[in-house]
């Protein structure tokens, strides 16, 4: 039996693009020969995306769904989250000689963040990242996924709940799954308040919805910085509280010690120069102390 019908469109990246053709930790986006493979729902409509880089310059995507709008739709998030539209040469003429993140950004100039299709998913997840193992994450995102996320009988694939799923289970099934009952009561509030309307974090007005998160317990400053940078496109937003920034600033800020930690204003700070690109700066000096570390072992 036939499959629904396709939109295909065809991107020229405006700056060099490279596809990472790996799946999620979560397990949602799966790479077949080469191809990325991702189900989402655009107002319900099930649609399987397609992303494939047959040269250089140029990226492919297909969208398959009895939509034509909502395929289109996919399309466009899967866009989004790729970053295959984003023109980075005001940050590498910038930033190129940059004495931390200089020797990245020439050597890696196509380096994106990895975004989240739909912001919600961005939203959830920090919540269920936070202060603990990423493998530990994972697994919880997993059982999330495997427990109410929609599934598409003719691929397999599975999508990330959408906010009225998620807010319609109760806390004491995700503590089942292994997040603490703070988190999971505050990623059920959360989806309330995404499903009902009271926040929209496809608007133009990110800082609103943000302040209304923040009344959240158990939602910080990191989980919002989380979700502006990889479910909102901010650019200019850094998770400061993630274990690796704080790490990498406070080894840079006592001389090389290992053992250094900076505090989440410190990395604010530190990273404060880099204006509107400080979530782009913050991934390429991550990028660069791990490269570095491996000259080193080798």
């Amino acid at each position: 039996m036939p499959g629904p019908p396709e939109v295909r469109v065809e991107v020229r990246p405006p700056w060099p693009f490279r596809l990472r053709r790996q799946g999620g930790m979560d397990g949602v986006q799966r790479c077949r020969d080469g191809v990325l493979h991702r189900l989402l729902h655009v107002e319900g409509v099930p649609v399987v995306v397609r992303v494939a880089q047959p040269a250089a310059d140029r990226v492919v995507l297909g969208a398959a769904a009895e939509s034509p709008d909502a395929a289109r739709e996919a399309i466009a998030r899967m866009r989004f989250a790729i970053g295959v539209d984003d023109d980075l040469r005001p940050f590498y003429e910038r930033f190129r000689f940059d004495p931390l993140i200089g020797r990245s950004v020439r050597s890696a100039p196509h380096m994106r963040i990895r975004r989240r299709p739909e912001p919600f998913e961005a939203l959830a997840w920090a919540i269920c990242e936070q202060l603990i193992a990423f493998e530990d994450a994972a697994a919880i995102q997993r059982e999330i996924v495997r427990f109410c996320g929609p599934r598409c009988e003719r691929t397999g694939l599975r999508d990330v709940p959408g906010a009225a799923a998620v807010a319609g289970l109760a806390p004491a099934r995700l503590e089942s799954f292994g997040l603490t009952a703070t988190r999971a009561q505050a990623l059920v509030r959360a989806a309330r308040e995404v499903a009902r309307g009271r926040v929209d974090l496809r608007a133009g007005d990110h800082e609103r919805g943000w302040a209304r998160l923040r009344a959240i317990r158990g939602i910080g400053a990191w989980t919002i910085e989380f979700l502006a940078l990889y479910g909102q496109g901010r650019y200019d937003q850094l998770p400061a509280g993630d274990l690796a920034y704080r790490k990498l600033v406070g080894r840079l800020r006592a001389g090389g010690n290992p053992a250094a930690r900076a505090e989440e204003d410190e990395v604010r700070e530190f990273f404060a120069p880099y204006g509107e690109w400080a979530g782009l700066a913050g991934a390429h000096a991550i990028a660069g102390a791990v490269r570095g570390a491996r000259a080193l072992a080798a």
